[in-house]
């Protein structure tokens, strides 16, 4: 399994506009092979630092998720949302192994 953690510097003042933009991701991520974490917003913190983190069984998933998105109409749709209302500034995406401790 493969993780992508997505660290995003948001625009503060359209935090509405990038929780409709994450909303529209949790399920095209499903669509397409993945697992979604979730998006973290600001509280208590930064207040233009976002996550997400979501899940494919291997990086060569992760490539076909890539690949795929590129030509659905829906998530070309979302790139565009974000472009357009300029939510995002930037992002940088990290791929981490997951490893899971036993709870005692």
């Amino acid at each position: 399994m493969i993780t992508c953690y997505v660290q995003y510097e948001i625009e503060p003042d359209k935090l509405a506009e990038f929780e409709h933009y994450a909303k529209l991701w949790v399920p095209l991520v499903k669509k397409h092979g993945g697992f979604h974490h979730g998006y973290f917003m600001p509280h208590e913190s930064a207040n233009d630092l976002a996550l997400a983190l979501f899940s494919f069984d291997s990086l060569a998933k992760y490539e076909e998720y890539r690949a795929d998105i590129a030509q659905d109409p829906e998530c070309i749709a979302a790139f565009q949302y974000a472009k357009d209302t300029k939510c995002i500034r930037r992002y940088d995406r990290q791929f981490l192994k997951p490893f899971m401790v036993p709870m005692a």
